[in-house]
């Protein structure tokens, strides 16, 4: 190619940002958003390995099949929308968390009348030493009950427990500022704490977070 014609040849427009591929997807568009879902692949898998350490080893999901049912579930939901690429991971994990459920309520249905393990706040622990399928069930009940007394913290903590997300970018994809991140935490692992605490004597949820 000649030089000369090389240099007077316009530069390629950048590629589109998550942000506004995730934009585009809100508005009908599968191929923006398919194209998000590519550039944040290694991003989702992550958080699914994470997402499946908790629940522990022998589960038949792997990182593949976990990220892919939530992108499906994503897809039926993209009408929504998402503000930005903190969002959207924050949304990815609820889906992850919800496809693991629904895995753990079918296999451990049988087991809900007698033989169900204790659960503790170890299902909220970033180690890999995790919580069963009984515990994972236990655990999305007691978060539905702190989402239906307060909404915020319930997504504070699966922003930061589930979506991996530090407080700084969680402050930002809830709209909120850090103090309240930190705050909304403490007082809903709390929360957490004494539900789950509960669930494993046969006690009744305690009334919502202060």
């Amino acid at each position: 190619m000649d030089r000369a014609t090389d240099r007077t040849r316009p530069p390629s427009p950048p590629a589109p940002s998550v942000t506004a591929r995730l934009a585009w997807a809100a508005g009908g568009d599968r191929e923006a958003f398919d194209g998000a879902i590519g550039l944040l692949y290694g991003q989702l898998a992550t958080r699914a390995r994470a997402q499946l350490r908790r629940e522990g080893v022998g589960h038949t999901l792997d990182t593949g099949a976990l990220v892919h049912e939530a992108h499906l579930r994503l897809d039926d939901g993209r009408g929504s929308g998402w503000a930005d690429r903190g969002h959207f991971l924050a949304v990815a994990a609820t889906a992850m968390r919800r496809v693991l459920v629904d895995h753990a309520r079918r296999a451990h249905a049988a087991k809900r009348g007698g033989d169900a393990r204790p659960v503790t706040l170890s299902a909220l622990d970033a180690r890999p030493a995790a919580a069963d399928g009984d515990a994972l069930v236990a655990l999305d009940e007691a978060m539905e009950h702190l989402a239906a007394f307060d909404a915020r913290q319930a997504r504070v903590v699966e922003c930061r427990y589930f979506a991996g997300l530090t407080e700084e970018v969680t402050a930002a994809a809830l709209g909120v500022g850090l103090r309240t991140v930190k705050r909304d935490l403490a007082k809903a692992r709390a929360w957490l704490r004494r539900a789950l605490d509960g669930d494993a004597a046969g006690g009744a949820a305690p009334a919502g977070p202060a």
